[in-house]
């Protein structure tokens, strides 16, 4: 098994009205109800558009957390999911489910292989 991380930026969410979005959230929330169903669910969550955002440095040999995102960027995660399955096939196929229950593109990329916390 293998987990592979689905996620969206923001941006491409794209303008919808108050109506299209709520009517999106069930479709949503089946898809996440499937892979749990399934046995391949780990997380998912959107992220607060107007929450706190915190950066933490390092690369000056001195730690320094400040407010706010340290990089200026065009882009930033809107919302994830993990998942646990067999394969890339597998991985794609949720991938695809939850594009076309959100309404808008997603990205996967697999876990690296590093020690496992489980």
């Amino acid at each position: 098994m293998a987990e592979y991380l689905i996620y969206f930026n923001q941006q491409w969410v794209g303008d919808h009205t108050e109506e299209w979005f709520r009517s999106r959230g069930p479709l949503a929330a089946a898809v996440v109800d499937e892979i749990k169903a399934a046995g391949a669910y780990v997380f998912a969550g959107g992220l607060e558009e107007d929450g706190p955002v915190f950066s933490a440095d390092a690369t000056s040999g001195t730690l320094m957390v400040t407010d706010g995102p340290y990089a200026e960027t065009k882009e930033w995660l809107g919302g994830l999911t993990v998942v646990d399955v067999a394969d890339e096939e597998t991985a794609r196929m949720w991938a695809g489910k939850i594009a076309e229950a959100c309404g808008w593109p997603q990205e996967v990329r697999r876990f690296g292989r590093g020690p496992q916390s489980r």
